[in-house]
């Protein structure tokens, strides 16, 4: 793992420090899974649904997790919550881009595990959640995070946590995955003092 010490960035007065390497980021998600595993009772009638952008490529590992330890596939689907956020509409960003959200079973009765990286203020799960209610009437929704920062705006908690990260406000938790950003990695970002 690399070096646990901070590292600055001089022209943005930006300092990074190392929270979860690779192997780090595999052993969380292997927990997770024996965690889903656990609380179901198993993988029948479960899906997994990745909030994008870097929630979806982590619901697709969990869902290679599930199928070695219980010899079953579970379905992934991706969820695009821009049209759903309280901001929408205000963010003085624009618009947020919206991206194609595929679910490919029917969520009724089913046992969704909501996926995505960080759990910060709440506010992406619960427009996830109501993009997933308008979608059907699923059983139960869990949710699985890689990394909890704490800070909570809205009543939500998390099923299953990779690692708790306590971070102050004005940090920020930078994940990287292979398959969106070309390696695996988390850092925690803070200006420097």
């Amino acid at each position: 793992m690399e070096s646990e010490h901070p590292k600055t960035d001089a022209q943005n007065n930006l300092q990074t420090v190392p929270l979860m390497d690779a192997d780090d980021i595999r052993r969380a998600l292997t927990r997770v899974a024996h965690e889903i595993v656990e609380r179901n009772r198993g993988v029948e009638n479960l899906v997994l649904i990745g909030i994008l952008t870097r929630g979806a490529p982590l619901a697709q590992r969990l869902s290679r997790l599930l199928q070695q330890i219980e010899g079953s596939s579970v379905p992934v689907g991706r969820l695009d919550i821009g049209l759903y956020r309280d901001d929408y509409g205000t963010n003085p960003k624009g618009l947020p881009a919206v991206a194609p959200s595929d679910i490919p079973v029917d969520l009724n009765e089913k046992r969704v595990v909501l996926v995505d990286d960080v759990l910060f203020t709440g506010r992406t799960v619960r427009a996830a959640l109501s993009a997933i209610l308008d979608l059907g009437r699923p059983a139960c929704i869990q949710l699985a995070v890689l990394l909890d920062r704490g800070h909570r705006e809205l009543p939500i908690r998390p099923d299953f946590v990779g690692k708790n990260v306590p971070t102050a406000r004005h940090e920020h938790i930078a994940v990287h995955l292979s398959e969106t950003d070309g390696e695996d990695r988390v850092l925690l970002q803070r200006q420097g003092v």
